[in-house]
């Protein structure tokens, strides 16, 4: 009996501890509510929402012509994305969002139907509040540092783009194959050292096939 006392009450410690701990992505989000009061964007413009390929994706120079609102934050899942939407997405009120998120999921290990039915959430809360509101999903991309996890990362994109499919207001965009060379394996010249993020020739790549989509 007291060694079970003793164990429950080092898990409600533990428990409470990592309930106390400060949020791991506040201190962005915080930044990005700071810029706004310095220089508030306008509304119903385009923002881009999701993981480190976002945030260092330098949309004033690529879209030098569009009002775009960069809120990527590195190392975020799409379930991030979810919980900070509020301040991330709907603030803004925007015409379009555009969403690449769930590479880190599958890294992490998560389920490809996890990151599936996040997205569906995603869209949920977007449309309750902006119906009119359009989402762009990017597709998860191959890449050289987590081609092992190919397969299932080809499968949430597989439910996505199913997901996109039975709504006008969403579209799916795929690089799958942009993005392999005649090996059928990630063409190494998109990609920095690191063997995940994008060198410029891939963002020229993905500014290419998904400027269409922006100026609708």
């Amino acid at each position: 009996m007291r060694r079970t006392a003793v164990f429950l009450g080092a898990m409600l410690a533990a428990s409470t501890a990592l309930a106390q701990q400060p949020d791991r992505w506040e201190r962005f989000v915080a930044a990005y509510d700071e810029a706004d009061k310095v220089s508030p964007p306008l509304k119903h413009q385009i923002v881009f929402v999701g993981s480190s390929t976002i945030r260092r994706w330098d949309v004033a120079s690529y879209f030098p012509d569009l009002k775009i609102i960069n809120r990527g934050i590195d190392g975020t899942e799409l379930s991030d994305a979810l919980k900070y939407i509020d301040r991330l997405v709907l603030r803004y009120e925007p015409r379009l969002v555009v969403v690449y998120a769930g590479d880190n999921d599958i890294g992490g290990g998560k389920l490809s139907e996890q990151v599936s039915v996040d997205f569906e959430r995603f869209v949920r809360a977007v449309q309750t509040r902006l119906p009119e509101t359009r989402i762009l999903y990017i597709g998860i991309k191959p890449s050289p540092l987590r081609w092992l996890q190919v397969d299932r990362m080809r499968l949430a994109n597989q439910v996505i783009r199913t997901i996109c499919e039975r709504d006008d207001r969403l579209a799916f965009l795929d690089f799958d194959n942009l993005m392999l060379g005649w090996d059928e394996k990630p063409r190494r010249e998109l990609y920095v050292e690191d063997g995940l993020h994008l060198w410029p020739q891939g963002y020229q790549l993905w500014t290419a096939v998904l400027r269409p989509y922006l100026v609708q």
